[in-house]
């Protein structure tokens, strides 16, 4: 018979791997070090913090607030997080560039990783200022900025530091883009249970996602064809009237009909769809049937 008891277990410091089994992401935070090099530090606290809102989606890193990356950052308030994938020879890469106690130099001459030039175009770059550069072998990267509303909270007691990164831009590998819009197919990343036994680093390979199907007694509303909408295509937008045309339509077929909708729109050099559009639409369909 399989034991059904809870034992009660005492919460110790970095409770996450101490007192439980917690998975976490595996990225790579780059910053900028003070001799001008970029500076790579795994993380696994980094989660989202901010998900909605114009401007202000944001993750949240938790780091020691005397770690090359959280000192990096707090200087010159930028970072990029890069998603790598779940490879054995990454991994062992990114223990080695945790540990704390070295200059950037010195943890950087252990890197594997192939550094190319920030995203940001022009426009994008704050005069004078350097930014990371991100990991080519990375999935997908979030080039972030610290928020300035939002101050870094450094606990002197625990050397904790915590920061509010709001996401300025996601870059993706073509490949992983299309599998995202397409929702086929997802990237092998890794996830890690941390430090334990004071031995060893603990991860877990990737397994193939598994899909369940929304249940048909979930209805669609407003809501459920913005969110389609704006995978979709970011750049064309949709009025709410617009979208409430749609919500009679089965949800398997939705992300079809917005596509097609989307490619006439811009057919037509529309950067928006209204409810008088879409009454057009579906008039110009009655006629054709006709």
């Amino acid at each position: 018979m399989p034991d059904k008891k809870f034992e009660n277990l005492k919460i110790l410091d970095n409770f996450y791997q101490t007192s439980s089994f917690f998975p976490m992401p595996v990225v790579l935070i780059g910053t900028v070090s003070e001799s001008g090099k970029t500076n790579l530090g795994p993380y696994s606290l980094c989660f989202p913090y901010r998900i909605a809102g114009e401007g202000r989606h944001a993750m949240k890193l938790n780091a020691r607030s005397t770690s090359n990356t959280a000192t990096n950052i707090l200087r010159t308030g930028v970072c990029s997080i890069n998603f790598i994938e779940d490879d054995k020879k990454y991994m062992e890469n990114c223990v080695m560039l945790g540990f704390p106690g070295e200059t950037t130099e010195e943890k950087m001459a252990n890197s594997i990783f192939t550094l190319l030039p920030s995203t940001r175009t022009d426009e994008e770059r704050e005069a004078g200022k350097q930014y990371p550069e991100i990991v080519e072998e990375a999935v997908q990267i979030f080039e972030c900025t610290i928020d300035p509303n939002e101050p870094a909270y450094v606990d002197d007691n625990t050397s904790e530091c915590h920061m509010v990164l709001l996401i300025d831009k996601i870059v993706m590998k073509s490949k992983w883009k299309q599998a995202l819009f397409e929702g086929k197919g997802f990237p092998k990343l890794p996830i890690d249970y941390g430090y334990r036994n004071n031995a060893n680093f603990w991860f877990t390979k990737h397994s193939k996602p598994y899909k369940l199907a929304i249940p048909e007694s979930k209805g669609i509303d407003v809501s459920t064809i913005r969110y389609a909408v704006t995978r979709c295509d970011p750049m064309v937008d949709w009025t709410d009237e617009a979208c409430e045309k749609l919500v009679k339509v089965p949800r398997i077929f939705i992300n079809r009909v917005v596509r097609q909708i989307n490619e006439q729109a811009i057919e037509a050099g529309m950067t928006e769809v209204t409810g008088e559009y879409m009454d057009m639409l579906r008039d110009k369909r009655e006629k054709d049937k006709r």
